[in-house]
């Protein structure tokens, strides 16, 4: 048991999930920047937007990362799902404006 007043205890807790959600924001507009890259090389190359086998790969392995994590697969499949339907429009919106700029070095 704590002796910490239940105030201050709060405090520190949010304190640390705004900490989190940052750094989850900053990873996420990471993820997007390498996934808008692959979406350029995608439509420059006439690729589809999805990639149904990768995406099955990818819910396998984030389920089991989950599942080690202590963290319910289940809702890191969907977390996965809502990401890569993101993903699929920006692809498909990178193919009907026909990208050209794909890889760009370091970004």
């Amino acid at each position: 048991m704590t002796t910490e007043d239940p105030t201050a205890t709060l405090r520190r807790l949010r304190a640390s999930i705004d900490n989190v959600d940052a750094a989850l924001v900053f990873l996420l507009a990471e993820r997007f920047r390498c996934t808008q890259q692959v979406g350029a090389l995608k439509a420059v190359h006439g690729m589809p937007a999805s990639d149904p086998g990768r995406e099955e790969q990818q819910i396998a392995r984030l389920k089991r990362l989950a599942q080690e994590a202590d963290l319910d697969p289940e809702f890191a499949e969907k977390w996965f799902n809502f990401v890569v339907a993101e993903v699929i429009r920006h692809h498909t919106a990178a193919g009907a404006t026909g990208a050209t700029d794909v890889v760009r070095e370091g970004h």
